[in-house]
């Protein structure tokens, strides 16, 4: 998921020259540092403090709940006067399937909403394996394929954009699986980042070393350090590392995201409270998806992440 300039464009193209941003848009991008390309590996991964257990039984979805937003997918960002499909989407938008050999969880992508865990998690590593099928829906055909695996998720159903819950979001997206994003103005998150021209706004790339960058308006994303997933029709395997208010993410292998500081923020008087526990959500955003193998194991500590 992206927010709502960046709704309908590829985060992770070249910039085009007629490019334009606002002056806040500029101000708050004024001084960042520039991007310096690293080599990323993960190290002194953390033990399980605790047996591990699936989220997505392969037989049902008796353990998650569903909600749909617009009929229509192109309103979800214009705040339209109808209301959500709401609790919906079971067997249709999401269903479990045979592929490849075994169960798979299914979301079809024509109508944007989200997959909920019941269960509230925290201190924890999720892995998960997923694939696109090549398939896309309006208002996304000519744009990437596009999900997430948002995690801390709290609050109602549907209070961002009528869609999703408040959270943090892994991106799944072509050219941008590992991104950090957030999803609701209420909240928030903090990685180190370069300036990378080669991106789109806010021209922001995770650099170990780099700058603290917040996750917030009008800078509200942080593109992952390299695009590590492999071609549309293979499985990738994602892997979520979440200890207290901050998380790694990785992608086949390689470590793209380290983010801090995740919390919720109290948008009267900026007050911050630590996001440290939450519920897994997976989205329908425009392409059809699986998923499979969807594991956690509780941990205590986070891997390592040096540069090569």
């Amino acid at each position: 998921m992206l927010s709502v300039a960046l709704a309908l464009t590829a985060a992770a193209v070249a910039v085009a020259p007629e490019e334009k941003i606002t002056a806040a848009e500029a101000a708050a991008i004024a001084n960042d540092p520039p991007y310096k390309k690293q080599k990323l590996k993960i190290e002194s991964l953390p033990k399980a403090t605790g047996p591990a257990y699936p989220l997505f039984n392969g037989k049902d979805l008796n353990d998650w709940e569903a909600w749909l937003g617009y009929a229509d997918p192109s309103l979800t960002y214009t705040a339209p006067k109808v209301k959500p499909l709401g609790a919906h989407g079971k067997g249709t938008t999401f269903k479990v399937i045979q592929a490849d050999g075994g169960p798979v969880l299914f979301v079809d992508g024509k109508t944007w909403g989200s997959l909920v865990h019941k269960r509230v998690i925290g201190n924890y590593h999720l892995s998960l394996d997923f694939r696109w099928t090549g398939k896309r829906h309006a208002p996304r055909l000519d744009l990437p394929e596009n999900n997430g695996l948002l995690y801390h998720s709290s609050g109602p159903h549907g209070a961002v954009f009528g869609t999703w819950m408040r959270s943090i979001e892994f991106e799944i997206m072509k050219g941008s699986t590992g991104m950090v994003v957030r999803v609701g103005e209420d909240a928030s998150a903090t990685a180190e980042a370069g300036h990378d021209p080669s991106i789109i706004y806010p021209k922001r790339r995770f650099m170990l070393g780099g700058k603290p960058m917040e996750v917030k308006t009008p800078a509200w994303n942080i593109e992952g350090a390299k695009d590590a997933e492999k071609p549309v029709g293979e499985w990738n395997k994602l892997d979520l590392y979440v200890v207290g208010d901050k998380a790694v993410h990785v992608v086949n292998g390689e470590p793209v995201m380290i983010v801090t500081r995740l919390s919720t923020v109290n948008l009267k008087n900026g007050r911050r409270t630590p996001l440290t526990r939450g519920r897994i959500q997976l989205q329908s955003e425009g392409a059809e998806t699986m998923f499979r193998n969807i594991i956690v194991e509780p941990i205590s500590e986070l891997p390592k992440v040096v540069a090569e």
